[in-house]
């Protein structure tokens, strides 16, 4: 006999339900100050307060928890969207200003615990893939930009463009130009500035 359709639906609400308190799990063990036990299946288990084989079940692998960790992080803060609306603007200025102002929200909505993850990712080396892969995803976006600009001017951007953009647009340059006293948002200008300059954009500085 077929599950009735509502049992089915409590067991998906149950099955959420327990999926969000792992991930809640995996960022709290993630992000713990130093002296917290390592990052494993097990010890996100023993925070969840379930068995390892439900996050197992849930996960697959303890790589396959990072990423599903590192897209709540990104879908809470809206980032695809942000990123998305950013690239369908038909200006390619435009959508130069949208993509750093869609990573300095996500940076810096993130900034204590985004220091915290790339620390640990220097030592542990499962991390430091996740987070490479990441990076991965927004040298993509950088190329889907430099291409909107190659169609509208008519002409190649010098290939060392990719890597400064790429630069520009990451965590530690944020991070770096805030400083202690600022958030990384109160330096898009700034950021948005630098990357006109590099694509040769007139600006007013």
């Amino acid at each position: 006999m077929t599950p009735r359709p509502y049992k089915l639906g409590r067991r998906q609400v149950t099955t959420d339900r327990t999926r969000a308190r792992i991930l809640r799990a995996a960022r709290a063990l993630l992000t713990a100050k130093r002296g917290s036990e390592p990052f494993s299946l097990d010890a996100v288990a023993r925070r969840a307060g379930v068995a390892r084989m439900t996050v197992y079940y849930q996960f697959g692998s303890r790589r396959q928890l990072m990423e599903a960790l590192f897209d709540s992080f990104a879908e809470g803060g809206e980032l695809p969207a942000h990123i998305g609306a950013a690239l369908s603007q038909s200006d390619p200025e435009d959508a130069l200003a949208g993509i750093v102002a869609a990573f300095a929200r996500f940076w810096d909505a993130g900034r204590p615990w985004i220091r915290r993850v790339r620390a640990l990712g220097v030592l542990d080396r499962e991390l430091g893939e996740a987070l490479e892969a990441r990076n991965a995803r927004r040298r993509h976006v950088v190329r889907a930009l430099l291409d909107r600009l190659r169609e509208s001017q008519g002409k190649q951007q010098r290939p060392e463009i990719e890597e400064v953009l790429y630069t520009l647009t990451s965590f530690e340059t944020f991070d770096t130009l805030a400083g202690p006293q600022r958030s990384l948002e109160d330096v898009a200008p700034v950021v948005l500035r630098l990357a006109r300059a590099a694509l040769g954009v007139a600006a007013d500085w």
